[in-house]
């Protein structure tokens, strides 16, 4: 993976709220940069963590109390922990916003690593300078294929959607109340090499005929943990919409996975038999289409995305997969 330039980033510690396959690309990226620490409430990931390079604390975003002390320890954060599976609120986004406006209580926290105590911190110290938070661009709802930026008014038409508009609204909120800089990335699908649809695929799954078909977005990891790390380090903050050029319908983006890899490619199917041969979750998405505008996110931030379409993301997971021997 690439990794930026020591000169590129601030001397401060960034903590990684959400460990992840970004969390863990992102960490891996960033050590030997800058102190990493990162929160996990499994103890099985510790050692992964570690090896990447970062201090690991327990902790559990259901569970207030074990947050107790996360106020004061870093100077940027990126927040990628997913909302809970029920509600419109995001409560993990609640307790975590709550435990950073808190006065720092070290002993609060399971500590895995040496280093993280310091003396009692003054009151500069326990603000952030930046926080990140990587959404998703399902706030827009269905667009009906038409072309969206960061100005379209968010329409959330699920219930996963709307709590992470409700998560975007309180850390922009919070942010102007704390005088903190908050950047929202909206992320679409996110793929790499050992996220692509081939079991999917394999199984025969069907797609939506053309006629019928969405558009889709998308982003490679790897690309979404560079962003993350240009959003540390860059002055720009609000909404940003975190995708590559890609201007595909999702039925074609089976096929170019099927072709890739030799599979059949997927039957096509009307909307009107899609319910009963597409799962819930896949169909979900298949009700919303847009095109994602990623303007800004080059503008801004600089951006030179790794895989600008979903063309060279595939054909390095072919050559990650060939090397693996997969």
């Amino acid at each position: 993976m690439e990794r930026i330039e020591p000169s590129s980033l601030g001397p401060g510690t960034v903590l990684v709220i959400g460990a992840g396959n970004i969390g863990q690309r992102l960490i891996a990226l960033l050590a030997g940069h800058c102190p990493v620490v990162t929160v996990t409430r499994r103890h099985d990931q510790v050692p992964v963590l570690q090896r990447l390079g970062a201090r690991v604390l327990l902790a559990d975003l259901d569970k207030p109390d074990s947050l107790a002390g996360l106020a004061g320890i870093a100077d940027a954060l990126v927040h990628l922990a997913p909302p809970p599976g029920q509600g419109d609120v995001d409560t993990r986004t609640v307790n975590l916003l709550r435990a950073l406006t808190s006065e720092p209580l070290l002993e609060g926290v399971s500590m895995l690593a040496q280093g993280l105590a310091r003396p009692e911190p003054t009151a500069a110290e326990h603000r952030l300078r930046r926080l990140v938070y990587v959404s998703t661009t399902g706030v827009y709802g269905d667009c009906a294929g038409a072309r969206v930026d960061e100005t379209t008014p968010v329409a959330p038409q699920s219930d996963r959607a709307r709590r992470r508009v409700d998560a975007e609204r309180r850390l922009l909120d919070w942010g102007e109340a704390q005088q903190v800089p908050v950047t929202i990335l909206r992320a679409p699908g996110i793929y790499a090499a050992d996220r692509l649809p081939i079991e999917r695929l394999r199984a025969g799954t069907p797609v939506l005929r053309t006629e019928d078909d969405v558009y889709t977005n998308h982003i490679h990891a790897d690309d979404l943990a560079r962003i993350c790390a240009a959003a540390l380090r860059g002055s720009a903050s609000g909404v940003f919409n975190a995708c590559d050029d890609s201007d595909i319908r999702m039925g074609d983006y089976f096929d170019r996975v099927a072709d890739a890899f030799g599979l059949a490619r997927p039957p096509r199917v009307a909307r009107a038999q899609a319910r009963a041969s597409i799962p819930a979750p896949l169909l979900s998405f298949m009700g919303e289409s847009r095109r994602i505008a990623n303007d800004r996110l080059k503008r801004e931030l600089g951006i030179v995305l790794l895989y600008p379409t979903i063309d060279e993301g595939i054909a390095a997971a072919v050559r990650d997969r060939a090397n693996r021997g997969g």
